[in-house]
């Protein structure tokens, strides 16, 4: 095996061909083609991401210009981000459904094809805020080819500003859940639940879920809204977004029991904290407006939009910079969502546990490597191209950019910023083997033959690399 060394030679031809004997047994995993990169699609707000059983991923989202619905598909998660964009349909040129298209949301209903979204008049003035919910309709098998005509209103509980309506089915039954003022509540929205007879008609009476009155959903405006649903675990989780649309806006969840009566307010908890929230670490601000999917091995996947900078030049609405990511959704011990912070823009992280005692995680505290299980985002890490030939890789951590491990020449293993020096540039270098039975993985370090990413002492250090603590499983 030979490396294509860069340009700047810093690293000596015997050194990297020394890493052969470890190869033997393993193969070098480069960074995958298809690897999904954040954001997945830029200025698309009020991101859904729906896997269908054709085996397509179809993206829809609020584009800018709030004038019109659209969608791509992909069969890949990472494949949506070049995926051509088409325009399912466009607002009227007069009357309510004239200017704002909001927050479309695509669904197989009874066999056809349903995309529900928010709309109101044109003519500027607060009439512009006369939001309400509708649906079209498409009448082909293709979502993508087939012709969408609009199929009427929803019929809300109260003539008022409505938006942000999903569906999903549970124990048979088809629910809708969406978000609407309710005359006599001062709020600018609540969450609502009922069953659901055909496509824009309730089958009974709706439930009024939770009313936005603690801090973290007061910010700016006092919003619930965009409600989406996951079922895992023997529980019901509901996220919904609160606060304003700015670096406030934020995730909040309600919890329930899969056999408890979801008509009922009080099957339902409210998480008192927000569950994902800004993070300047990783610069993604006013995360919000999820969605829920699988990725191609069937792991849960989050998609949300959020921006990559925080001060905003007027009204946040009218700002285009949101931008639809995805990140891995994890669960904690006790079969909750755990959705750490948003992870940035660039590859998605993996976690690494080792291999002898899944407890222990590559992780780091501040500029500190340990190995544990701290935080979830204290355990995740970027693994990026290196500066070595295609097959050396660098890990970063997402809550420090610009950081990198780094291998000592005692062995140690330290996070440091890069410096652009040769010997930095020598010792972040990696190369990633992938196991051929088993299917853990080891980091080689380029800098010192036959020794790997291991644990020693209870520290994250360089080991020999037939030792057991050199193996790490992905995830």
């Amino acid at each position: 095996m030979t490396f294509n060394l860069s340009r700047r030679g810093f690293i000596a031809s015997g050194a990297a061909l020394s890493a052969t004997p470890m190869i033997a047994h393993a193969k070098v995993a480069e960074a995958p083609v298809a690897a999904p990169q954040n954001p997945i699609v830029k200025n698309r707000a009020d991101a859904q991401v729906f896997r269908h059983d054709d085996g397509y991923y179809y993206l829809t989202g609020s584009v800018p210009e709030y004038d019109r619905l659209v969608l791509r598909r992909s069969k890949t998660i990472a494949g949506l981000t070049t995926a051509t964009e088409a325009v399912l349909w466009r607002h009227e040129k007069t009357g309510p459904l004239s200017g704002f298209i909001w927050a479309p949301e695509l669904h197989q209903i009874d066999g056809k094809w349903i995309m529900y979204f928010a709309a109101g008049p044109s003519g500027g003035g607060e009439d512009v805020f006369r939001i309400r919910t509708y649906a079209v309709i498409c009448d082909g098998a293709d979502p993508m080819t087939g012709k969408w005509t609009l199929l009427g209103q929803f019929q809300a509980p109260w003539d008022s500003f409505n938006l942000d309506s999903t569906s999903f089915v549970h124990k048979g039954q088809r629910y809708f859940a969406w978000a609407q003022k309710e005359p006599g509540i001062e709020t600018n929205s609540n969450l609502y639940i009922a069953k659901l007879e055909s496509p824009l008609k309730l089958a009974g009476k709706a439930t009024r879920l939770t009313v936005p009155t603690l801090d973290w959903e007061v910010r700016g405006y006092k919003v619930a809204e965009a409600p989406a649903v996951l079922h895992r675990n023997g529980r019901l989780f509901m996220t919904y977004s609160a606060s304003a649309t700015d670096a406030r806006y934020c995730l909040g969840m309600l919890t329930a029991d899969e056999n408890a009566d979801l008509l009922d307010a009080k099957s339902w908890t409210k998480s008192p904290q927000p569950v994902f929230v800004t993070n300047r670490q990783t610069s993604v601000y006013g995360p919000g407006h999820n969605s829920f999917t699988v990725d191609e091995k069937g792991r849960d996947i989050l998609v949300y939009h959020g921006r990559d900078y925080e001060a905003i030049q007027g009204d946040p609405l009218f700002n285009p910079d949101r931008h639809t990511r995805v990140q891995r959704l994890y669960y904690a011990a006790d079969g909750t969502p755990d959705f750490g912070v948003p992870v940035g823009n660039g590859p998605l992280p993996e976690r690494f546990a080792s291999a002898t005692d899944p407890k222990l995680l590559l992780a780091h505290d501040g500029a500190r490597l340990v190995a544990g299980n701290p935080a979830l985002s204290q355990t995740q890490f970027r693994q990026t191209p290196g500066r070595a030939g295609k097959q050396s890789v660098m890990l970063s951590p997402i809550l420090m950019p610009g950081h990198y491990l780094v291998a000592g020449k005692d062995g140690s293993l330290t996070l440091q910023p890069d410096s652009k020096s040769a010997d930095f540039a020598l010792r972040s270098q990696f190369v990633r083997l992938t196991e051929a039975k088993g299917g853990t993985v080891r980091f080689a370090a380029i800098s010192a033959p036959g020794q790997t990413i291991g644990i020693a002492g209870g520290q994250i250090r360089l080991v020999r690399s037939r030792d057991a603590t050199a193996h790490w499983r992905a995830d």
